[in-house]
């Protein structure tokens, strides 16, 4: 063998053994350690669960043997959902009602529930708008359902939970339904972003807290989905918020149903439901717990593509942007 072959041998050896010896680096580092959370035969509380994702949850731990309990403020929509469960799954799912809002009702209306195994903090509402047009009330109702009703769902359920896994040594979850304006900003979603954002801080200071209880967080970030109110929301939605999510089609509801509930069975403490989600959840990784050492190699060794990507998207929504104004504001001084 020359002096060439060798070295070139030697090159493709060093090449393989870089990346192993990374990977071997991050099955050490990676925390939370892999986990596996069964549904069958478990109480699984979802809160939105009377229409939309939270039913195509519901229906899914159905599937899969759970216990199931659903909470939402209408009496009414909430028995339709439990009929529509029964049918779908022959599980008779209890109905809660209660407004997220409320720290009080939320803990009358879980008192006989039973404890906990796995809760899905799915409610939540947006109301698309510019910040500066948008009323005060309106921005602090967003907050109260979507940031505060997680608070309160949490404090509610959590000293049974812990009892619960720490009686039966089989882990518990809780599960946080962010959004894909929960992973970057997006106009018109000001409010909305604020309270999906401020999950992700509650899921990671959390996670810390309850680890040693054998309870692992996931925070979940669906895109547009075919939910009742999603061609309402498009209706509404600022002319440029519509125009910057145009490519966006919507998910169907059981399709983010199936990855979260993966996710959540995981572990996982990202759960993105597309393309684009994954590619927003390895850009914005930071300091969020991992388990997987796979998706650990992909946020070191992508993160510089990952950045890339996501400027051209910001140049293509800033683009957008500057165009709407000149186009508006060519209007204007045609009718001057």
């Amino acid at each position: 063998m020359d002096i060439f072959s060798m070295g070139s041998h030697l090159l493709f050896l060093l090449f393989l053994a870089i990346p192993l010896s990374v990977l071997l680096l991050l099955a050490f580092l990676v925390r939370p350690r892999p986990v596996r959370i069964p549904l069958k035969g478990r109480h699984v509380l979802v809160t939105g669960g009377s229409s939309g994702i939270g039913l195509a949850l519901a229906r899914a731990a159905a599937d899969e043997g759970a216990r199931i309990s659903i909470l939402a403020r209408d009496a009414g929509r909430l028995a339709s959902a439990v009929g529509a469960i029964r049918v779908a799954t022959g599980v008779e799912a209890v109905a809660l009602s209660a407004d997220v809002r409320d720290p009080a009702a939320v803990a009358d209306a879980l008192s006989g529930a039973g404890p906990v195994d796995i809760l899905i903090c799915n409610q939540g509402v947006y109301v698309p708008q510019e910040l500066e047009a948008q009323d005060l009330e309106v921005i602090k109702f967003t907050v109260d359902v979507n940031l505060m009703g997680t608070f309160h769902l949490i404090k509610a359920i959590l000293p049974a939970m812990k009892r619960r896994a720490r009686e039966t040594g089989v882990p518990a979850s809780i599960a946080i339904m962010s959004s894909q304006a929960g992973q970057v900003g997006v106009y018109g979603y000001t409010a909305y972003s604020a309270s999906k954002f401020a999950l992700r801080g509650l899921a990671e200071a959390l996670q810390h807290e309850v680890i040693a209880d054998n309870i692992h967080l996931s925070l979940i970030f669906p895109s547009d989905t075919q939910t009742p109110g999603f061609a309402e929301e498009k209706k509404r939605r600022p002319e440029l918020t519509n125009l910057i999510a145009e490519s966006s089609v919507g998910m169907k509801p059981e399709d983010v149903a199936k990855i979260a509930l993966n996710g959540i069975k995981n572990g996982d403490f990202f759960v993105p439901c597309n393309f684009e989600g994954a590619v927003l959840a390895i850009a914005t990784s930071g300091l969020s717990p991992q388990r997987s050492y796979l998706m650990a190699f992909l946020e070191v060794f992508g993160a510089g593509l990952v950045r890339f990507i996501v400027l051209c998207f910001q140049w293509n929504w800033f683009n957008t942007i500057e165009k709407w104004h000149a186009k508006k504001n060519s209007k204007l001084h045609k009718s001057n």
